[in-house]
């Protein structure tokens, strides 16, 4: 009995050892080489390459990340993690932390699409197709979008935001600031169009 229940168990043992050798992946991390065309920002390189801002603002030394040119080469570093595992110990630890980061993200999702649909954007019709194209190119339509010091949906700068980052004060402000500046949300998408911000 005490030796079958002994072998049983160092075969669970080996099995396991096993599987964390095969449940791992070597995958290296590679730098995409981009040379920007009319249209791009570094905002939709990070999400066509599954990158970040601060990534590529790291690995090309921005100052300012709005300014980038077209012809411009561009580092795009790949988020793509290296794991490599010498033993079953290892491969569960990774594990957990990969289904914690999951976890995490799913939840940051959620609150992004809730807060996504939580403010009145204020204005309809035309003007709401304007303002809508001009959240997509700017933010992806996320309110917690952050490139540097310009924060939200409409990537306002956060002096005009003044500390308050809920969606409703971002719709406040961004109608309020085209109204002043471009008339309205046609003529900033107009000039968005012919210059690449707002």
């Amino acid at each position: 009995m005490n030796i079958k229940k002994a072998l049983v168990t160092t075969l669970g043992t080996v099995a396991v050892v096993g599987a964390g050798f095969f449940a791992t992946s070597d995958t290296a991390n590679a730098d995409v080489k981009v040379t920007v065309k009319q249209g791009d920002s570094v905002w939709s390189l990070a999400n066509k390459y599954d990158s970040s801002v601060n990534a590529i603002e790291k690995a090309n030394s921005l100052a300012n990340s709005s300014l980038i040119f077209v012809g411009q080469k561009l580092n795009v570093p790949n988020s793509t993690q290296t794991t490599s595992t010498s033993s079953a110990n290892v491969a569960s630890q990774n594990y957990n932390t990969a289904s914690q980061t999951q976890n995490t993200t799913s939840t940051q999702q959620q609150t992004t699409t809730s807060s996504n649909t939580a403010a009145s954007t204020g204005v309809s019709g035309s003007e709401a197709s304007a303002k809508a194209w001009i959240a997509g190119k700017e933010s992806g339509g996320s309110y917690s979008a952050r490139n540097g010091q310009y924060v939200g949906k409409y990537q306002l700068s956060a002096s005009y935001l003044n500390g308050d980052y809920s969606a409703a004060n971002q719709e406040k402000v961004a109608n309020s600031y085209v109204a002043s500046r471009y008339g309205s949300w046609s003529a900033a998408q107009s000039f968005w169009q012919a210059n690449g911000w707002y």
